[in-house]
């Protein structure tokens, strides 16, 4: 069974929509979403089985040009 985790992106100022581009490009996210407050999107991504949480999210997103910082939230359990 993959984990589900949110993934909260900051971006640098003007760069929000290229972002948003590529992360949709490399097709690893569930869900997309542009938001308000401290970070400028939030995506829901299913991470595979037997991979690393860590490694995954680095090795997938966080070279993306513009991100500035990530928040991820590991789910557990749903109700």
């Amino acid at each position: 069974m993959s984990t589900c985790v949110f993934i909260q992106l900051r971006c640098k100022p003007g760069t929000t929509y290229q972002v948003a581009e590529e992360v949709a490009l490399r097709e690893i996210h569930s869900e997309l979403h542009s938001t308000s407050g401290e970070y400028d999107l939030l995506m829901k991504v299913y991470i595979p089985d037997g991979a690393d949480v860590g490694k995954y999210i680095n090795d997938s997103l966080l070279d993306i040009p513009g991100i500035e910082r990530s928040l991820t939230t590991l789910t557990f359990k749903a109700f």
